[in-house]
């Protein structure tokens, strides 16, 4: 280290002494004796004389000065040319509680950055003074790299992707056989902020033997008391969260199997679909039909309560409402879609109707209702607004509970985009591309979030938040089948799917606020232990 210090310091020394444009008689010799530019020094004179401040030049230097030429061979040819002008350092402004830093190298004090920038030009072959471009032509040819083309890229680059969407398509639903092993997410749960974690594991799990793996069919729902309805095969369930008790409703004919089913607001009446075209209503408290409601002429898909109306989806693409008061049940009937009607949601309100077709259209109807045959019913039939921006059926409907105008709609496996409305301008006000087919959309009462469940490839759960649509969390392979269906409990913390892997699930998304002090609230969480069989908890 020391013999590196010395050189360090001699060369700072030497740039120190050398001051630019300043003139050094240091090892004259003879030759540069007769230069007129190097005065040698001389001993001061004793009488002070009046001394001329022009200095003279012969007439045969002013001729070649003027003409611009330098003899080879000649003195002027030995003299040092100054290449560029000195330039001060700027000085910058520092304020006194500012201290100055000093910027220069620990063992090279003098940088120049005019030397460095030339020197990292040769050795990167770009500087044309310093390589012989036929000297660099002939390497080019000898080692047959062109010029112009990195040294490691000896290969041609890999063909672009297809632009072909069946094989995106393929591509995205093989990519989880080629992932790595840990690309998903491992423990127990999902971080989304420094004081909120969603757990990646179920709050609990049911079995659910003879669950139909049908994606446009609804056999869910969760009902304001607490009780969850599901649908296997031909017999209708009810599972009581607040006791664990699991009780049969009813019993389809043999052969034939559930298409639909849904809570009344209250809870108290149970409304389930039929392929035949059949709509049953049953008291839930003592599992007895109180009617059976025809005239569908096929597949009834999606069930929808507002107060005594109830609304069927048919897969004819016409939606009917059921008054279940009176014996002529049917009072309108909306003919919008082309397609089999497979996602049918009331808003709170009974102002709006939405639904959602195989036809890949969202409409938007009236809620207001009439009598058949009459001219305002006619008028009310046509649908308020149609959006055809989705590209694949659409199931998934929701209304926003804080924001009554917000309607949210998803699509299906080409389309998998959530979509925004303003149902009263009839704007689009966002869109979210998801990584699948998204088969339920529910809005969260507490917080401006909402969660999508997906089918394939990722079978996930995933919830955003309004109005970044940022994703908050994702929960990959809630399920080991695409999940189909979703329903929100009514304290709007636990979520409920289910899946063709014959299980329902139920996550804990959201927290409910806090009940104030002094008051007490029954848990409306609690799910209690069942009985063994159908619905056990695993």
């Amino acid at each position: 280290m020391a013999p590196r210090m010395c050189v360090c310091f001699r060369h700072r020394s030497r740039s120190e002494a050398k001051t630019p444009l300043t003139a050094s008689t240091h090892g004259m010799n003879a030759a540069d004796a007769s230069n007129p530019f190097i005065v040698p020094s001389r001993p001061a004179s004793p009488i002070k004389r009046a001394t001329s401040t022009t200095t003279q030049v012969s007439e045969r230097l002013k001729r070649q000065a003027s003409s611009g030429v330098i003899r080879k061979g000649g003195v002027e040819s030995r003299l040092d040319v100054v290449t560029r002008d000195y330039v001060p350092p700027k000085s910058e402004k520092r304020s006194r509680s500012q201290p100055s830093r000093d910027t220069r190298d620990r063992f090279i004090t003098t940088r120049d950055p005019t030397d460095e920038v030339a020197a990292t030009l040769d050795l990167m072959s770009l500087n044309p003074q310093s390589a012989s471009p036929g000297h660099t032509a002939r390497l080019a040819a000898a080692t047959g790299v062109p010029l112009n083309r990195r040294v490691l890229a000896y290969h041609e680059p890999p063909p672009a992707a297809s632009s072909d969407p069946l094989m995106a398509q393929a591509r995205e639903l093989v990519r989880p056989l080629f992932a790595r092993a840990g690309s998903a997410p491992s423990g127990s749960s999902s971080t989304t902020g420094k004081d909120r974690k969603i757990s990646t594991f179920p709050y609990k799990i049911l079995d659910a033997p003879g669950m139909l793996d049908d994606f446009y069919l609804n056999l869910i729902s969760w009902s304001s008391q607490n009780i969850v309805g599901i649908a296997l095969g031909n017999s209708a369930y009810i599972w009581k969260a607040d006791t664990g008790e699991v009780v049969l409703v009813s019993e389809g004919p043999e052969g034939s199997y559930i298409s639909s089913l849904d809570f009344s607001n209250d809870g108290q009446f149970l409304g389930i679909g039929y392929p035949n075209g059949a709509v049953e209503l049953w008291d839930v408290e003592t599992q007895s039909k109180l009617r059976t409601m025809t005239g569908h002429s096929a597949q009834v898909g999606c069930l929808s309560w507002h107060e005594h109306v109830l609304s069927s989806g048919c897969q004819d693409g016409s939606i009917w409402h059921h008054d279940v008061r009176v014996a002529r049940h049917k009072v309108l009937e909306l003919l919008g879609h082309q397609g089999e009607v497979c996602g049918l949601k009331w808003r709170s309100d009974g102002e709006l109707l939405a639904s959602g077709g195989n036809d890949n259209v969202l409409n938007v109807w009236d809620g207001r209702l009439g009598d058949v045959g009459t001219s305002s019913a006619s008028a009310r039939s046509a649908a308020r607004w149609t959006k055809r921006n989705h590209t694949a059926a659409v199931k998934a409907v929701a209304w926003c509970p804080w924001q009554p105008a917000l309607l949210a709609s998803g699509g299906g496996t080409s389309d998998a985009t959530v979509h925004i409305w303003n149902t009263t301008t009839g704007a689009r006000l966002h869109s979210l591309v998801t990584p699948a087919q998204i088969s339920s959309i529910q809005w969260s009462p507490h917080r401006k979030e909402f969660v999508t469940t997906h089918g394939y490839p990722t079978n996930s759960i995933m919830v955003h938040s309004y109005p970044s649509m940022d994703k908050v969390a994702e929960i990959r392979d809630a399920h080991d089948s695409r999940v189909l269906f979703s329903a929100l409990a009514p304290n709007g913390e636990l979520v409920c799917t289910a899946a063709g892997d014959e299980n329902l699930k139920f996550w804990k998304i959201w927290e409910a606020p806090k009940v104030k002090k002094g008051k007490e609230a029954k848990d409306s969480t609690a799910l209690g232990r069942t009985h063994s069989g159908i619905l056990s908890i695993r």
